[in-house]
């Protein structure tokens, strides 16, 4: 009997590509360093059309459509993480 992590990993042709980002582990400041600015905290594409002071429409934050979002927002936390508590640093810049 099949269980359903594995249908799905069978369906999910980015599935090595997730599995792959999850192992990564963070050992070096400056990778970390370096995915804290590479990867925004936030989706940078979210954002009000304002004309003369009046709001026209939103634009919602498409990054939820990135099929990895998951991932590469645990990357980053990861990054955040080593850099605070294995190195001692202050991460408010990157929040």
């Amino acid at each position: 009997m099949t269980s359903f992590a594995q249908i799905k990993s069978r369906c999910d042709f980015l599935f090595p590509i997730r599995r792959w980002i999850d192992s990564q582990e963070i050992h070096n400041a400056k990778l970390a360093h370096f995915l804290c600015k590479l990867i925004p905290a936030q989706c940078p594409f979210e954002r009000d059309i304002v004309v003369f002071g009046r709001k026209l429409f939103h634009i919602p934050p498409m990054c939820k459509l990135n099929p990895l979002y998951e991932e590469v927002v645990t990357l980053r936390f990861k990054a955040l993480c080593y850099l605070a508590d294995e190195c001692g640093e202050d991460i408010t810049a990157y929040c």
